[in-house]
């Protein structure tokens, strides 16, 4: 249910071969098969000479590296196999080696050049708006993959084993977890427990990232365990930031399940004191653990030294790329845009009258308590207003910057504007600002920044890739929450404290949302009916437009999982009717702040 199901019929996979090549105890077949219609996986068959079919066979799942599954160290990982007697299919991911999805001018290379992380986020954050995973594509092309193996006649269904390591070792538990036909697993450098994740280096690639997985009480021993009593070898590095700690607990608890079923012996968990990779260590293990389990013997592991061969050889495409290869191909962005179209005419909101308690569920949006004052900042003195400092608390533990303008003179109980914006409230608090002319117009105003905003923006770094805002938004999916939820809430909360001022008429009070704060504006606008009017400057069309744009940004700030199942932007507006206005033309690809 987390990924969405997976995405479709098995279809005929349609594989095509274009030669191969020639190694000392090994042949390598260069493939492309459909893992759904016009949907082309690039592969390599690595088929043992040294031994007879019907083979032991392993899925060779390719962790992330720009030329995906003819990588040095996964090149070594499928020859060290195939010279023990085991057939290898290794496969491009999405996004990586002859699968890019977002070229540049060439045609040959990613515009994210990062090894495929950028690609899969991209299409990751689009996925989402459907209730879907972006994983259920990968995992979708290992059960093909899984498909086309048996399809060949030469490879023993029953000792079939799945390895690969990192983003590889992501999709060998997946497929663990999901593919009953395995008969043995080896991921290396991916398992650990979100309690010692969480701490460190926290959500990763877009394909790691199930919502509510942790609120559901899941961890990553759940993948280890679901595969039990089936042997299964975790990898590990002892520096990885994959925390080893979390390796070892994840393994204690998957032993405990192995030993209840009278497996104690299938479980294994080797670590090697290096950092993150399938450093020949653990592809010694690996070779090992395969022997015992899909040929029966007993091996030393040892890798030999041994020429691999160029990524340019491997390729299983005439152009080096599906996109020029197959002008009809599909990508994750055209298959979830189709997906889109397709679910939005029966979108909850199309079909019933309840709009609010529609948003509200999706969102998450739960009883909101009136934001109180957690500590004063100051006030300070200007011509014509005063504005006052502190910080708004809607629940505990959340503090938000805030500060209201309140104009000299007039009438006791004035009319009042809630204001937001992504890039910060106060950005239009200086003189001759927006919010300055609306104080000058005899407003209050409550600039206030909601969790992401301005002084509320997550502090840190970038690492490994991961922004603070992106690592913040994936570990409130993990939770069971999503940012405009969150801010929707935080919206609410400020509003009744704005409504219970002596100095404001509740009956008068306007929201005003600029860029993408368009969008908890409107939200809160509809959830609550005393604000007397809205108005949004900028932001978004649709979340229809956003999943099936070829590119996005700024749509983290406002991603709402599964929102195209339930509603869309237009349905908001439509409620609200006379009580909003629009000042500025609205975007087809997000904005940023």
């Amino acid at each position: 249910a987390q990924i969405g199901g997976l995405p479709g019929e098995k279809t005929p996979l349609r594989g095509r071969g274009k030669g191969g090549l020639e190694g000392d105890d090994y042949t390598v077949e260069k493939v492309v098969f459909e893992s759904l219609p016009r949907y082309y996986v690039t592969a390599n068959v690595y088929v043992p000479k040294n031994a007879r079919p019907p083979f032991a066979a392993v899925l060779g799942a390719a962790g992330h590296s720009s030329v995906g599954k003819a990588s040095m160290p996964y090149q070594r990982a499928w020859i060290g196999l195939a010279k023990r007697g085991i057939l290898v299919l290794a496969w491009d991911p999405p996004g990586q080696g002859e699968r890019v999805e977002y070229p540049d001018p060439t045609g040959r290379k990613s515009r994210f050049n990062d090894g495929g992380t950028g690609e899969h986020t991209m299409a990751a954050i689009q996925c989402l708006l459907t209730g879907t995973n972006v994983a259920r594509y990968f995992i979708w092309d290992g059960v093909r993959a899984l498909d086309y193996l048996l399809e060949r006649g030469d490879v023993d269904p029953k000792r079939i084993g799945v390895a690969g390591n990192s983003g590889g070792g992501t999709m060998t538990s997946y497929l663990a977890a999901l593919e009953p036909r395995l008969a043995a697993a080896a991921p290396s450098c991916y398992l650990t427990s979100w309690e010692t994740l969480w701490p460190t280096r926290g959500p990763q690639d877009g394909e790691q990232v199930f919502v509510n997985f942790i609120a559901d009480g899941l961890n990553f021993a759940d993948f280890v365990t679901a595969f039990a009593p089936k042997p299964l070898q975790m990898a590990t590095a002892t520096r990885d930031y994959f925390p080893i700690a979390g390796a070892k607990a994840t393994f204690e608890k998957a032993t405990r399940v192995y030993t209840a079923l009278g497996a104690a012996e299938h479980i294994s968990l080797f670590a090697y004191d290096d950092t993150h990779g399938w450093s020949k260590p653990r592809r010694e293990a690996t070779y090992r653990w395969f022997s015992q389990w899909l040929l029966n013997r007993q091996d030393d592991g040892v890798e030999p030294e041994f020429d691999i061969t160029s990524v340019e050889a491997l390729q299983s495409t005439p152009t080096g790329q599906v996109g020029t290869s197959y002008p009809d191909a599909e990508t994750l962005r055209s298959l979830n845009a189709a997906l889109a179209r397709a679910m939005y005419p029966r979108r909850t909101a199309a079909q019933a009258r309840d709009l609010e308690s529609i948003v509200r569920r999706r969102l998450g949006v739960g009883e909101v308590r009136q934001a109180v004052p957690h500590e004063a900042r100051g006030t300070s003195a200007h011509t014509g207003y005063r504005v006052e400092n502190f910080e708004l608390m809607p629940e505990p533990g959340i503090v938000l910057p805030a500060a209201v303008f309140v104009p000299e003179g007039g009438p006791a109980k004035k009319s009042a504007v809630l204001y937001l914006d992504p890039a910060g409230a106060m950005t239009a608090g200086g003189s001759g600002g927006a919010i300055e002319t609306l104080v000058r117009e005899g407003n209050v105003v409550l600039a206030v920044d909601p969790r992401g905003y301005g002084r509320s923006t997550p502090r840190g770094r970038v690492v490994g890739g991961y922004s603070p805002e992106y690592s913040t938004a994936m570990r409130a999916l993990l939770v069971g929450r999503n940012l405009p939820g969150m801010q929707t809430e935080d919206v609410l909360s400020a509003f009744g404290f704005l409504a219970r001022r002596p100095d404001v008429a509740s009956d008068r009070i306007r929201l005003v949302g600029k860029g993408n704060g368009a969008v908890p504006a409107l939200f809160a606008a509809l959830l609550e009916p005393r604000f007397a009017h809205v108005t949004v400057e900028g932001g978004p069309e649709s979340y229809l437009a956003l999943a099936q744009a070829a590119t996005h940004r700024g749509l983290l700030d406002i991603l709402v999982p599964g929102v195209l199942r339930d509603f869309d932007l237009p349905d908001i507006r439509a409620a609200l009717g006379a009580r909003l206005s629009t000042s500025a033309k609205t975007s087809t690809t997000g904005s940023s702040h």
